[in-house]
């Protein structure tokens, strides 16, 4: 059981920008309703192609993100064949073991698995992410003084050595889920773009 994958995450969530998670905090107001996309651009799992797949997770996370009990509902980018489908599936909630078993480990309860059309176009923090009917978002990055992107290393969720990650606020953040029960639409909230490289 081998994989190897790298990409963006990309995170929008119902906290105030930074994302309390990235730093081990709770969330703000105690709980969050979160999407949490891994956009692969290279991998593979036990020798099956998952280059240019996403998988999204809408999550209802009811205290700190690290204490898990996450109820989350799964989305399989729709260009995915069911050989990709299976794949994806096994390693990201934990059944290939390696880095990915910490990663699942949040996770409490499946509440449905679909498959969805999914877009995501970030570079450093600003760009779309957008979920079939479910989720969408417009990111916009954090700046500095100098104009320059934010950037956070070695954060909490920082899940490749090195990598930054961009945080900033969603413009926009809409999410309709029946089977999280979760409807919302709000303004100026965290986003972050980041990076990841499991391995096994």
């Amino acid at each position: 059981m081998t994989y190897q994958l790298e990409g963006n995450l990309l995170e929008v969530c119902t906290c105030k920008a930074i994302c309390p998670c990235w730093v081990g905090e709770d969330p703000d107001g105690g709980s969050c309703k979160g999407t949490i996309a891994y956009q692969i651009e290279q991998g593979t799992i036990d020798g099956v192609d998952v280059s240019g797949l996403t998988l999204g997770l809408l999550a209802d996370i009811p205290g700190n993100a690290m204490a898990g009990n996450w109820k989350v509902a799964i989305f399989v980018d729709d260009r995915a064949t069911a050989e990709q489908e299976e794949a994806m599936l096994a390693a990201f909630t934990g059944q290939k073991g390696g880095p990915l078993v910490d990663v699942a480990q949040v996770v409490g309860e499946v509440v449905s698995i679909e498959r969805a059309q999914i877009e995501a176009n970030v570079n450093e923090g600003d760009g779309s992410l957008r979920i079939g009917e479910a989720m969408s978002a417009d990111m916009h990055g954090a700046k500095g003084n100098n104009g320059k992107p934010t950037k956070l290393y070695d954060a909490m969720f920082s899940f490749r050595e090195g990598a930054p990650a961009y945080p900033g606020k969603a413009g926009t953040y809409q999410m309709t889920c029946p089977s999280l029960g979760v409807e919302l639409e709000m303004r100026q909230h965290s986003s972050v773009h980041g990076a990841f490289s499991f391995a096994t």
